[in-house]
């Protein structure tokens, strides 16, 4: 029975014409040309409505594997005609393949299918992958993409998730923590320091504050400084970086107006090192 199947397979394989390669790579390109608009007119729509922005960004890689699927399948059963048996059969070459040489192809693959479906990652969240940080752009069946926040496109190879730590910053949530770090000098009037720091966190427009995200000031004493570190939530995970910067800004001009300074140890290795 298996060498019946064997012989029809390479008998179907054997007699594709030029019209049968034609309409398969025609299928392939309309396939390309459809998720890609699809994944357009979602992340057009997502940016129309904030509230739910990552929620139908999350469908995008979905809508991809699904139509990838659909579209290989078709090109199998229908253009190739092949039966039940054949296309388990066709299984078995395809993992044959992997161990020849294609084993990182579908590695990728299978780690791309397996982001969409247990969602590792979003499209849209900030995630830390090895030395690179940025926001999730596309989300492919072999590559992640993400911008870094000096605008640098980086394409990860999706088998990364089984031999590199992620870390999601948001985890699918608009807002996300953003922690940061002010220093001091060890004589300054501590108390007042840290209500200065909350009073900035509290009152800019980018955060976000809610029973489960409350602001966190902490205190951390270093033999030359003290440190402060502000832990709070931004409303919207793409103005991490603006929020740090509204928050030191306005934290130092009412520091340098109550007189408290920056740690002179910065200085001295400054003035050495020169």
């Amino acid at each position: 029975m298996v060498e019946y199947e064997v012989e029809e397979f390479v008998t179907t394989f054997g007699q594709i014409d030029a019209r049968t390669i034609f309409v398969s790579f025609v299928i392939i390109a309309l396939t390309v040309i459809l998720t890609k608009i699809v994944a357009f007119l979602l992340t057009k729509l997502s940016e129309m409505s904030w509230k739910y922005r990552l929620h139908l960004k999350t469908i995008i890689p979905l809508s991809k594997v699904l139509i990838y699927s659909i579209s290989v399948y078709y090109i199998l059963a229908s253009v190739f005609a092949l039966s039940l048996n054949q296309l388990v059969l066709l299984s078995g070459l395809i993992g044959a393949a992997i161990g020849f040489g294609l084993r990182n192809l579908f590695e990728d693959i299978a780690a791309g299918v397996i982001i969409v479906m247990e969602k590792t990652y979003q499209v849209g969240d900030r995630i830390e992958m090895g030395k690179y940080y940025g926001e999730v752009k596309d989300i492919g069946l072999r590559a992640t993409r993400f911008i870094t926040p000096n605008d640098d496109l980086v394409s990860a190879p999706n088998n990364l998730i089984f031999t590199e730590c992620v870390a999601s910053g948001n985890s699918g949530n608009s807002e996300m923590m953003a922690s940061l770090d002010i220093y001091i000098e060890n004589d300054s009037e501590i108390d007042l320091a840290m209500k200065i720091l909350r009073e900035a966190v509290v009152t800019s427009r980018f955060v976000y504050i809610s029973p489960t995200r409350p602001v966190t000031i902490l205190l951390n004493d270093y033999p030359f400084y003290k440190g402060l570190k502000a832990r709070s939530y931004v409303n919207d995970l793409r103005d991490e970086f603006v929020f740090r910067s509204d928050i030191t800004r306005r934290t130092w001009n009412e520091f340098y107006k109550r007189g408290i300074k920056p740690p002179k140890v910065h200085i001295m290795n400054y003035e050495e090192n020169n």
